[in-house]
């Protein structure tokens, strides 16, 4: 999510003092980006740890880290079956987002406001363009691939192989019975 990592480098420039340099506290923010962008039942003690020394001594950048989760635990209600639970999570999370002071935050809820019939219907019937995000990406990977290759059915054909769903007899294999 781009509001939270650009409240982080807000304060990792705010850390740094405007002038380029680095500080120690400076530093240990911009290697607290992973921790920030995990999920918080994947985090390693390392990054739980860092995420507490985020929490002691940059309040703002904890508070947006929570605002983040919050958005996500509304998704991941809506797919446990909780629609309606998730569209009240929702109202208190567009609610909390407006008054939290954070621009990019406020700026966020009053996108999500905007757009809020189209994500509530992605809540009640557990749409997602994750599938189209992901060939999306698999695409330009597969593309970056074929670079230096003459002929367009050479990426055509990579990419049928990847994302067909086929899976042709290699040469000189043998398939276990």
């Amino acid at each position: 999510m781009r509001t939270k990592d650009q409240v982080r480098r807000d304060v990792w420039n705010t850390a740094r003092g405007g002038k380029g340099r680095a500080t120690e506290a400076s530093r240990a923010l911009k290697n607290a980006r992973w921790a920030l962008w995990k999920d918080p039942d994947d985090l390693s003690d390392a990054q739980q740890a860092k995420l507490d020394w985020i929490a002691r001594t940059h309040p703002r950048l904890h508070r947006a880290w929570v605002l983040k989760e919050g958005l996500r635990w509304v998704f991941q209600l809506s797919r446990q079956g909780y629609r309606r639970l998730a569209l009240r999570a929702l109202d208190r999370w567009i609610s909390w987002a407006r008054r939290c002071r954070i621009p990019a935050f406020v700026d966020l809820a009053r996108r999500v406001t905007k757009h809020r019939a189209a994500i509530e219907v992605s809540i009640e019937h557990q749409l997602s363009n994750a599938l189209v995000e992901s060939v999306n990406t698999k695409l330009r990977l597969i593309t970056r691939m074929a670079f230096g290759f003459h002929d367009p059915h050479a990426l055509i054909g990579l990419a049928m192989l990847a994302l067909g769903g086929l899976c042709p007899p290699l040469p000189g294999r043998t398939r276990p019975a």
